[in-house]
């Protein structure tokens, strides 16, 4: 066997012996819909923060997880699935939504994006919202939609209030709202803030992540 070979194969051998512990295959399965903090980990498998330790060293090693810093709370990092870690081994279709609701701070870019991708990916309809909207759409969100052919069309930011429901499939795309709604319910997905750096590339990067995980995300949700 030559030495290409062998690396694969070593890699798949590295990955399987991660997923055979219950704990480490639970993380995973939660990291296919979206990234979680340590301490949120840590509440859902209930088991101690030296052993989920050890549980994230060892996928880290795997190649099947990273990790990076909080944009709001610089003292916190999530944990998400590295990408096309689990290409044919992640779970199927399991989850019912009614309507997916995507929602940032501002409402004016990663959520207006997000809708619109999702709403090109599958027939559950979508919407989008935030807890501090914007007065308008980001026109860094506009053009990368456009580079994309993607058309946003005239949305407006909107409240959180004015538009969840009870049964919404909810997606956070931002630290800020996930951290300041604990509450919430729903999936988070850690995607850094484009008009932050406001550049071309900044933006092209969050439209690239977003597409990824909806295109992950789509095929494992069934219209409720």
């Amino acid at each position: 066997m030559d030495t290409e070979r062998m690396n694969q194969f070593e890699a798949r051998v590295a990955i399987h012996a991660a997923l055979a512990d219950p704990a480490r295959l639970r993380i995973i399965d939660l990291l296919t819909l979206g990234d979680y903090s340590p301490t949120e980990l840590q509440a859902e498998l209930g088991i101690p923060s030296n052993l989920l330790s050890h549980h994230l060293r060892t996928l880290e090693g795997a190649g099947l997880v990273t990790r990076h810093r909080s944009e709001a709370d610089k003292r916190r990092s999530y944990v998400r699935l590295a990408a096309a870690a689990l290409d044919g081994l992640a779970p199927g279709r399991e989850h019912g939504a009614r309507r997916v609701l995507f929602v940032c701070t501002r409402n004016s870019a990663r959520s207006q994006l997000a809708t619109a991708l999702w709403q090109r990916a599958s027939d559950i309809p979508s919407v989008s919202a935030g807890t501090h909207p914007a007065d308008r759409v980001a026109q860094g969100a506009i053009d990368v939609a456009h580079r994309h052919g993607i058309n946003l069309g005239t949305p407006t930011p909107r409240q959180l209030g004015d538009v969840a429901e009870d049964a919404d499939f909810i997606i956070t795309v931002c630290d800020n709202a996930h951290e300041e709604l604990p509450g919430l319910g729903g999936i988070h997905w850690s995607v850094p803030d484009p008009i932050r750096a406001n550049t071309t590339d900044a933006f092209d990067s969050a439209f690239e992540d977003i597409n990824r995980r909806i295109n992950d995300l789509a095929p494992r949700l069934h219209a409720a």
